[in-house]
């Protein structure tokens, strides 16, 4: 499978992801999943200008993004799948995308959150999402920047409820 890392960020590409991750993890492609933005011309127009030069952008639908990463269609790129939230992860888990390791980055709630690190603020249904990914042996993690450590978000929020 072509996908290196799936990041859950509600910033989508901004500069720890244009500038960190793209560079440390040698990715040639960014693919933003989701149907609204995938509907959205100025969406695209936006996260097109944040992609660094020489690295390529796709943004699909939760279906499309699937079924081509299933269909082998980006097996010699080096992709950094995009998520804004953890129910768009969940709706693009329904299309059976194989998710060994997602990383929880970059996820707030306003109000009634839950924080787990200084990053991520979860609900009580993003919490019990992510607890039914990683009973599927989904590897949950947490890391903003490459030089930070991985911290194993399903511990964390075993030791929080």
């Amino acid at each position: 499978m072509a996908i290196i890392n799936i990041r859950v960020d509600e910033r989508l590409i901004h500069g720890q992801v244009a500038n960190m991750w793209t560079s440390r993890l040698n990715i040639t492609r960014i693919m933003v999943a989701d149907d609204q933005i995938a509907e959205s011309d100025i969406d695209k127009m936006t996260l097109k200008m944040a992609v660094p030069a020489g690295v390529k952008l796709s943004v699909l639908p939760f279906r499309t993004a699937a079924e081509n990463i299933i269909a082998g269609k980006y097996d010699s790129q080096r992709v950094l799948l995009l998520i804004k939230s953890v129910p768009a992860l969940m709706a693009l888990h329904e299309y059976h995308l194989p998710m060994p390791e997602i990383n929880v980055a970059n996820v707030t709630q306003l109000q009634g959150g839950l924080p787990v690190t200084k990053s991520v603020s979860l609900s009580a249904v993003d919490i019990t999402q992510l607890q039914q990914l990683a009973a599927h042996g989904t590897k949950i993690i947490s890391q903003r920047v490459p030089n930070d450590d991985k911290l194993n978000v399903a511990d964390i929020l075993n030791n929080l409820i």
